[in-house]
């Protein structure tokens, strides 16, 4: 039967050998130099391993006395070359007082073990196994996480080398840090944007993938913002910087990304007290096991002990009960999480929040610029006896001298440069409108108190929004609707939510009853809460927070300067990056970098597939080791199911845990 295992052993060690070599191969490229080197200490050890196992014990003991020792020697030489990294950490955490770790774990079976052979000039075999499985298991652990590691590397791979700048006619490259605000920097074909600020000349196509993860491109041309990370596609842009680099967008992803990993789940947190306790404690487990049986069988039952039955059942059960599949393989599966989040466009800023957002169950939503575009656009002209486009060109001429919001929606409705020598005589009525007189015929242009004053009756309107009353050369010409437009995903997202199981969802607005209601019906909301000022909004999350039970958690998804308080407030805080205020990003514990609300929904089931697996390796990884170290106890089970129990369910665990960098299909 030992020849069998011993044979089994071999098999197995070639295998997963060549097996190993195959996969460093192919990720060759992939690889860091102590990877490399790791890969072929490991392949050396099995080779040196195979030939002395080839030769046997008889090949030895044709050289007579000394041929016991000459094999020793080789097997040592075979242990020191795999494992010399092993003793050298398990020493170092004795010198610290840090003792009880998974390398003081093998580091005392193997030599054990070892000492153990050499006494019974028995099989080393087992010893160098133990070592080898455990080395394939670190590197396979090695190599995942420095996969995981570059795949958010190569995602986030928006950190740009320079700027461009214009001097004495030639462009010269300098260092994005010295770029000052309001300098213009020319951005050519291909190259990254390595500041935000406003295109001032050129048009062209953007790649935003790295920071949106979307795929199709967007046009950009003159006027329009740009931010950084992009990059340019097709035309020569010049881009007049609206901040320092330090504080662009790319610089605030980057910051976000490094820094997620410092801010730990409660699993995470569970797993490192678990491993404080339960290492020392499968210490003084073993300890016992290699005691107290013999001690019995001299005190109680008058027997001859058998020590090299117990010792060799203690070390064993040292090498099945390494934690390492749960001390690495949960983090693992935060950092693959948060990855897997970033690549679509979703940077959660700690593990603890990807936790958090698994169990919202209330998403709470500002309106302006979160649910709706926050662009106030012309939508409706209603009861004008004039043409759509004449009754339009003259609001924007009567509202050309006014810098409000009203005023810079009809410009952009009239789509054509205002012709100010056309308007003259133009009276601005605080909170009426403004009159003026275009082309030679009177105007009025403002809301229904406006037309009140000048004697015209308006006509009311049935559509929600401002309503811009006109009334030309004293008669009523109809009215302009102008009103902010809900985003094209935003009903889908509450339907989104809904099907993910988000039991609640509630709009919070400081606009008017009227106005937020039909937003709400339209998009499918559960509740309404309106005319609010921040504190208001405060309050009332606050109200729903006190209303929730156990679990739930409350997400407050919000874009402005006045949503910093309450995305603080609640229990995990969702902002708008793309075009939201530098306020709410800070404040916010996840950023959606495309400002799509349908991001929210994914992100909720990136979060629960995360902890789905995290659930997984936890209960796998205790359920066997349990079962074997059971069985290592009472015997049933000789080192090579340590083995297994060790570094097959380490290997197991990783290999699951990156499945939570796979997001595509959520």
């Amino acid at each position: 039967m030992q020849e069998w295992i011993e044979s089994g052993l071999l098999v197995v060690v070639a295998a997963l050998s060549a097996g190993l070599l195959l996969v460093g191969r192919r990720a060759n490229s992939g690889m860091i130099g102590k990877q490399k080197i790791m890969l072929w200490r490991i392949l050396a050890a099995t080779v040196l391993l195979l030939g002395l196992q080839s030769l046997g014990t008889g090949g030895f003991e044709r050289m007579g006395a000394g041929g016991r020792w000459a094999r020793l020697a080789f097997y040592l030489a075979d242990y020191l070359l795999i494992g010399y990294d092993i003793l050298r950490k398990a020493f170092k955490g004795i010198r610290n007082r840090q003792v009880f770790d998974e390398n003081f774990l093998m580091a005392i079976a193997t030599l054990g073990a070892l000492a153990l052979a050499v006494y019974e000039n028995g099989e080393y075999l087992e010893v160098i196994a133990v070592m080898l499985f455990y080395q394939v298991g670190e590197w396979f652990q090695s190599y995942a996480v420095g996969r995981s590691r570059r795949n958010i590397s190569d995602l986030m791979d928006i950190r740009p080398d320079y700027a461009n700048v214009e001097r004495g006619g030639r462009l010269e490259r300098v260092d994005p840090e010295e770029v000052g605000i309001g300098s213009v920097i020319v951005v050519q074909p291909g190259e990254k944007v390595p500041i935000d600020g406003v295109i001032v000349e050129g048009n062209s196509t953007l790649n935003t993938a790295a920071l949106t993860g979307e795929s199709l491109p967007r046009d950009a041309k003159v006027g329009d913002e740009i931010i950084s990370g992009c990059i340019n596609m097709t035309g020569v842009l010049k881009v007049q910087t609206s901040r320092e680099f330090g504080e662009s967008t790319v610089s605030k992803i980057l910051d976000l990304v490094e820094n997620a990993s410092s801010r730990k789940s409660r699993s995470e947190d569970f797993i490192s007290r678990f491993a404080r306790i339960y290492t020392p404690a499968v210490c003084y487990a073993a300890l016992a096991l290699a005691l107290l049986p013999p001690l019995v069988q001299i005190l109680a039952m008058g027997t001859t002990p058998s020590w090299g039955t117990w010792i060799y059942r203690a070390l064993t059960f040292l090498v099945a009960s390494c934690p390492c599949a749960l001390v690495i393989s949960i983090p693992l599966s935060f950092f693959a999480g948060i990855g897997g989040a970033s690549k679509a466009g979703v940077l959660v800023k700690g593990s603890n929040y990807l936790e958090i957002l698994s169990q919202t169950r209330i998403v709470v939503f500002d309106k302006t610029g979160t649910l709706t575009q926050g662009v106030f656009e012309v939508n409706g002209i209603h009861h004008s006896e004039l043409s759509r486009d004449r009754l339009v060109e003259l609001a924007a001429l009567a509202e050309s001298a006014s810098s409000h919001p009203i005023s810079r929606s009809l410009q952009k409705a009239y789509g054509r440069p205002v012709d100010r020598s056309r308007v003259s005589d133009i009276q601005e009525i605080s909170g009426n409108g403004v009159i003026a007189t275009v082309d030679g015929i009177k105007v009025a242009a403002g809301n229904d108190k406006l037309m009140t004053r000048l004697g015209i009756t308006p006509v009311s309107c049935h559509s929600v929004g401002t309503i811009i009353h006109m009334a030309v050369n004293g008669k009523y010409a109809g009215h302009i609707v102008i009103s902010d437009i809900i985003k094209p995903h935003s009903k889908d997202a509450v339907q989104a939510l809904k099907a993910a199981g988000v039991r609640r969802t509630v709009m919070l607005t400081g606009d008017a009853q009227r106005v937020a209601k039909q937003v709400a019906e339209a998009l499918g909301l559960d509740e309404v809460y309106s005319e609010l000022l921040p504190a208001g909004k405060v309050e009332k999350v606050e109200e729903l927070i006190r209303m929730k039970s156990g679990k739930e958690k409350l997400a407050f998804v919000g874009d402005g300067i006045n949503d910093a308080p309450v995305l603080r407030r609640a229990d995990i805080g969702i902002a708008m990056g793309g075009m939201g205020s530098d306020a709410a990003i800070e404040a916010a514990d996840v950023v959606l970098m495309d400002d799509d609300p349908l991001q929210i929904s994914k992100a909720i089931r990136i979060s629960r597939k995360c902890l789905r697996i995290v659930y997984q390796n936890i209960v796998f990884s205790i359920a066997v080791k349990l079962a074997c170290l059971v069985l290592v106890a009472l015997g049933y089970a000789s080192m090579w199911l340590a083995i297994f129990a060790d570094v097959g369910v380490m290997i197991l665990a990783i290999l699951n845990a990156v499945r939570a960098l796979r997001v595509r299909n959520l």
